[in-house]
């Protein structure tokens, strides 16, 4: 029993006297109030930028962006209207009352439609005959998620064509063909990278391409043509 005492009783001490040490809730709650008293200028500080940041980006989406991009969809609205009438010229530069293309750009710079103008601008080039401005404003153009992606990709084939880089005009009609659903559109690219081919005197890959029309698009207009232009090529097919 006597030895049973001599290592009870120390431990039951060691507790009491570690208890003892040990901070109350109080003492505890007392000492996050001192912490939050001493570091409250830096923790205001940052909750103040955070709600600041906040403030800024609703008062930009709400006060600049949402009119700019109202006043750019008017403006555009505008611009397309001379365009379908094929006033190239006042589509593209205006006509003293209203904006084109061009001011459009520059004016409304990053809304979906400045970048829409690209591509307008871009295809009043190609129509001009202005072949290396129609190429730079096809190119800054993202037609990601919009209905003339493919339509602009052809169209910057057809700029390069015009310039003499076959290269870049046959990469250009492939990019714009890749769409196997679009039964309209990617027959006609395909057509014009065949020719591309050619004319960089690469005819099996011009076959290819033919072939290619006749098998992926065999209800399209050009499929009804690729047995003249493969026999002219030397291939003769049923």
């Amino acid at each position: 029993m006597a030895k049973q005492d001599l290592y009870t009783a120390p431990r039951k001490l060691v507790a009491t006297e570690v208890e003892d040490n040990l901070p109350s809730a109080e003492e505890k709650l007392k000492g996050v109030e001192h912490w939050y008293q001493d570091n409250s200028k830096m923790i205001n500080n940052i909750l103040i930028g955070v709600l600041a940041i906040v403030a800024g980006i609703f008062a930009y989406t709400r006060f600049y962006k949402a009119p700019r991009i109202t006043k750019s969809n008017d403006a555009i609205f505008r611009a397309q209207t001379y365009f379908s009438m094929d006033s190239i010229n006042w589509a593209l530069n205006g006509e003293g009352n209203n904006a084109g293309f061009l001011k459009i750009i520059d004016k409304y710079s990053g809304t979906p439609a400045a970048n829409l103008a690209q591509y307008y601008a871009g295809v009043c080039y190609l129509k001009k005959g202005d072949f290396k401005n129609a190429e730079k404003h096809l190119k800054d153009f993202d037609g990601k998620g919009t209905m003339v992606a493919n339509v602009a990709k052809g169209a910057l084939g057809d700029a390069y064509m015009e310039q003499g880089k076959t290269d870049d005009a046959i990469k250009a009609y492939l990019d714009a063909a890749s769409d196997e659903d679009n039964i309209l559109l990617s027959p006609i690219y395909l057509e014009r990278a065949g020719m591309a081919y050619e004319m960089s005197n690469k005819t099996a890959d011009a076959i290819k391409t033919y072939q290619k029309i006749k098998e992926k698009f065999p209800q399209s207009m050009q499929a009804n043509e690729m047995n003249k232009v493969l026999a002219r090529l030397g291939v003769v097919e049923n």
